[in-house]
């Protein structure tokens, strides 16, 4: 065995003599001398046990002095390369063409439900928004539903849970009636919004309707538990039928073209009388005679008794009302045969667009 204070002081010169360069030099390094198993430190260590019992302190404090000396090596070698990484920044091909960030894009039916409403606004009508959350006399009530009509069923329509108030409680407990505008549902149609327009100013009232509907129905390619709908209303004195008519087809061949092919059907709302709804001809070469009649609304003139919930005299003012389904004409549109592919946030689907 050589002598120990030549083999302390011969390591020391290999440990500084040692250059670390990169992350792989430095783990060799740390191996190389200050591993627990094959460590050429440990190895001096290893040795004490065979010194004289006077040697062995002096001995040993150099070693303890030689292992602080290439952990500081190593810990210092360590701290410049992670310097030097952040100096140089990440590792970049700058000859690489650039990656543009992705760019999302309207969906489809806020898309269509923009081109409708803009149709209407140079038409001279005022864009107008409602609540999602109805109550029975806005949603039902007011727009002439009896109470009987299958709308008001809980298979038809959501009714929400209410908390009742200490004086409907009373009510109930002494044999009345729970008072029906006080029944809360997510609105099934953007017409409640006629009333709370009419409601809420002086005719005439010239305004168009876009939002979220819902309805209590079976998921299927054809139906879905929400739609999107767009309400027109317009009362003023002397509005008739031929003005609903002339506007409805304006609106189509600005829509979906001047070549656009219309009929008006005779129809029933609780709403309107008379009530009609509007179809296009929709060419479609693997449908017999090369296409079909396509549903796009209802209309009709406003009920008088719809007139006078809101507080507009009937005997002065008419008007009419029509809503149409923003789903099925963007479907139309881009050849769309699920409806549940409009609510599904694929963004296979949504890239598209």
């Amino acid at each position: 065995m050589p002598d120990a204070p030549d083999a302390v002081e011969q390591l020391r010169r290999q440990v500084e003599a040692e250059t670390i360069e990169s992350e792989e030099e430095a783990e060799a390094f740390r191996v190389a001398y200050l591993g627990r198993k094959r460590g050429k430190v440990g190895a001096l260590f290893d040795q004490i046990s065979e010194m004289a019992p006077e040697e062995r302190p002096a001995f040993g404090k150099a070693v303890n002095a030689l292992k602080d000396d290439a952990e500081a090596k190593l810990e210092a070698a360590r701290e410049r390369l992670a310097q030097e990484e952040r100096a140089a920044g990440p590792d970049l091909d700058l000859t690489l063409p650039g990656r543009p960030p992705a760019r999302g894009s309207l969906h489809p039916l806020r898309e269509t439900l923009g081109e409708v409403t803009s149709v209407f606004e140079r038409f001279g009508f005022s864009v107008a928004e409602g609540p999602e959350i109805e109550d029975d006399w806005h949603n039902f009530g007011a727009l002439n539903f009896p109470p009987d009509h299958p709308a008001r069923d809980m298979q038809d329509t959501f009714f929400l849970e209410k908390e009742k108030n200490e004086a409907r409680v009373a009510g109930e407990q002494n044999g009345h009636t729970e008072d029906p505008k006080q029944d809360v549902v997510l609105r099934t149609h953007t017409s409640p919004m006629q009333i709370r327009v009419m409601e809420n100013g002086e005719p005439p009232f010239r305004v168009v309707v876009p939002g979220r509907v819902y309805r209590n129905e079976a998921l299927s390619y054809k139906s879905y538990c929400l739609f999107y709908q767009v309400e027109g209303l317009y009362v003023d004195e002397g509005v008739s039928m031929g003005h609903l008519k002339q506007t409805l087809s304006l609106f189509a061949r600005s829509f979906f073209g001047e070549d656009v092919e219309t009929r008006f059907r005779p129809s029933y709302f609780p709403f309107t009388e008379p009530s009609a709804e509007m179809d296009v001809w929709w060419n479609d070469p693997e449908t017999a005679g090369g296409g079909q009649w396509m549903e796009i609304l209802g209309s009709g003139m406003v009920h008088p008794n719809v007139l006078e919930n809101a507080g507009v005299d009937p005997e002065r003012y008419t008007g009419y009302a029509f809503g149409m389904g923003i789903d099925r004409i963007t479907m139309l549109r881009h050849d769309i045969t699920d409806i549940r592919t409009l609510y599904e946030n694929d963004v296979r689907f949504l890239s598209q667009f």
